[in-house]
């Protein structure tokens, strides 16, 4: 199988876009393909899709539980803590979890010498998994409102996705954080979504920058292609980038994405040029020679 990322520097820039329309177009050319939904913070590509949700997986975390009787108010929990999760005031014996800012790293039950930790596990998300004609293709996170980071519902995401299918989707969160991170580090291709404008390129150099230091090939969408300048354009002529595609701005492509519509059902060139971009990577990325 090989994983093929859909990214960009900032939202709005049709990161879903590209990621819906590339998998139906892989869907009605009847390759085996599979849309992994990272943005967890905000998911929406199943909207796009007439899909039966099949089942949904609790994401859990283990965090610290003290028992005061047996603290003895060493403080080695609250030094080994780099998420500085555990608040502790030796004189006065107060000591508590702050369960937002843990990691389940488990490093303050390691150096527990008193047996005073123990952990519980405390829900994060939850990972959905829907059926087209019988395939459960689309999977999706979600992270509860409250949680601090979806890394580790992207994570069960991911791997609960298997390796079954001949190519999977992955529509990566917005930005250049550890959400974006963790989604693209096990891609074997990204595609980066960007809009012709000052503010679509400053956000572009920063997720080239990125995936430079991860060592992971890359190329260029340009959506929405003759508004804005020719600023990106000019920047990867300059450093030599690959530009996959121009999406030039057509009114219907809006109005059928406002209406939760796959826009390639009724603009099928757009759906020819994603699957000749998705077979064409896949020629070149998806073979076991290929090594980062």
């Amino acid at each position: 199988m090989i994983k093929i990322a859909i990214a960009s520097g900032k939202g709005g820039t049709g990161k879903t876009f590209v990621a819906t329309n590339m998998f139906h177009a892989l869907l009605q050319k009847n390759i085996y393909s599979a849309l992994i939904d990272c943005d967890a913070e905000a998911p929406n590509a199943v909207a796009f899709f007439n899909a039966e949700l099949v089942k949904t997986d609790d994401v859990t975390q283990l965090v610290p539980v003290i028992d005061y009787d047996v603290c003895t108010f060493c403080s080695k929990c609250h030094e080994y803590c780099n998420f500085k999760a555990i608040f502790i005031l030796p004189p006065m014996k107060i000591i508590r979890v702050i369960e937002d800012l843990c990691h389940g790293c488990g490093s303050c039950s390691y150096v527990c010498k008193s047996g005073a930790i123990t952990e519980k596990p405390v829900s994060l998300g939850k990972v959905s998994y829907y059926s087209q004609n019988g395939h459960m293709n689309l999977i999706e996170a979600r992270m509860n409102l409250g949680v601090m980071s979806p890394v580790t519902v992207i994570k069960s995401a991911l791997k609960h996705a298997g390796n079954d299918f001949e190519i999977a989707i992955l529509d990566s969160p917005p930005g250049t954080s550890c959400p974006f991170i963790q989604t693209v580090s096990g891609s074997d291709y990204v595609i980066l979504v960007t809009e012709p404008t000052p503010f679509g390129l400053s956000d572009l150099k920063q997720s080239i920058k990125t995936l430079k230091l991860l060592k992971i090939p890359y190329g260029v969408i340009i959506n929405r292609a003759g508004l804005g300048n020719n600023c990106v354009i000019d920047y990867l002529r300059h450093d030599n980038i690959p530009l996959l595609l121009e999406i030039q701005f057509r009114r219907e492509i809006a109005e059928s994405y406002s209406k939760g519509r796959i826009a390639s059902e009724t603009i099928p060139s757009l759906g020819d040029d994603l699957f000749t971009l998705a077979t064409r990577i896949t020629s070149h990325y998806g073979n076991s020679n290929y090594q980062r």
